[in-house]
């Protein structure tokens, strides 16, 4: 088929890849403009499906909008069967949506209607769920509303970080993607309208967010340590050396010490087992800003963190 793939991450990467070798004509794919990049933001980089496209020889196309007529036509003069949308990031007007002859089909991570939104994977993991999964739905003028013709369900495993289950789903939107255009070539994607309960949001990530909050049960800091890490990772703050210093955490585990009297954020062991509003959490890998990752043995070597220290 003649199809326009729409998307800007890295997630979106390999189902643009999977459309291409399953022999489809990507006659065109639009992507977020280029931004800044790099620690000062003084490189402005193209998107990661921008330089796929790129290297498959596709020709790319960076609106900040689609809401203009003269974009709107330039979408229409590309007479596409259909549009595959993933991660793309900019709203789509009726005018775009209905302007491939079999209509617009999106890739989303997760079980809908749970998780509508920008950030499904993170808010997934953040809320202890143990599975998610990946659904293609016909994309109408909602917020991930439309009809689903495809789904595969993914357990999330306790200790499952954030960056590992958007690989496996980034993975599993590719494969399932191409057998959504395969049967929609066939003339075969039958689509079933979503249920009205159940329906929750993934709002974006807000920084304010991100601190840790030791007060909350151990399950619960450890569900949100995971959904942010690798990024943008959840912290808290360190007194060492006379200074404060925030330090990221990018693993934890759950301690099995039975009960403690000890406040929120106090280290219980010489092993950062930290006490937790309820129970107690291990920090398994630490970054300072500016440092690499470090296991906890590696990090106390470099800075000691002595039993009944309070963090947060």
């Amino acid at each position: 088929m003649r199809i326009i793939f729409m998307g800007t991450p890295d997630y979106s990467v390999p189902t643009l890849e999977a459309l291409h070798a399953a022999g489809h004509e990507i006659v065109a794919v639009y992507s977020q403009p280029p931004r800044p990049a790099g620690r000062r933001g003084l490189e402005v980089l193209p998107s990661p499906v921008h330089r796929a496209a790129d290297r498959l020889g596709i020709p790319v196309f960076t609106p900040k909008s689609l809401r203009s007529k003269e974009e709107q036509a330039a979408f229409r003069a590309l007479e596409a069967d259909a549009a595959v949308v993933v991660a793309y990031g900019l709203i789509l007007p009726r005018a775009i949506l209905d302007a491939p002859r079999l209509g617009a089909w999106n890739g989303h991570a997760s079980l809908l209607p749970r998780w509508r939104g920008a950030a499904p994977i993170q808010r997934a993991i953040m809320s202890g769920d143990t599975e998610t999964g990946v659904m293609i739905m016909k994309m109408d003028q909602g917020l991930d509303t439309g009809p689903v013709a495809l789904t595969e369900t993914v357990a999330i495993t306790p200790s499952m970080t954030t960056g590992e289950l958007h690989d496996l789903l980034s993975a599993v939107t590719a494969e399932l993607m191409v057998e959504a255009m395969a049967r929609l070539e066939a003339g075969g994607l039958p689509v079933t309208p979503q249920p009205d309960e159940g329906v929750t949001y993934a709002a974006k990530i807000d920084k304010a967010e991100t601190r840790v909050d030791f007060s909350r049960p151990a399950r619960q800091v450890h569900d949100h340590v995971r959904g942010l890490a690798p990024s943008p990772g959840a912290w808290f703050e360190l007194e060492s050396g006379g200074r404060s210093e925030r330090v990221k955490l990018l693993a934890t585990g759950l301690a099995d010490i039975g009960a403690h009297q000890a406040a929120a954020g106090t280290v219980l062991d010489d092993g950062l087992t930290i006490a937790c509003g309820e129970g107690a959490i291990r920090l398994l890998t630490l970054q300072k800003a500016g440092g690499k990752p470090l296991s906890a043995g590696d990090f106390l070597r470099g800075t000691p963190v002595p039993q009944g220290t309070v963090i947060g």
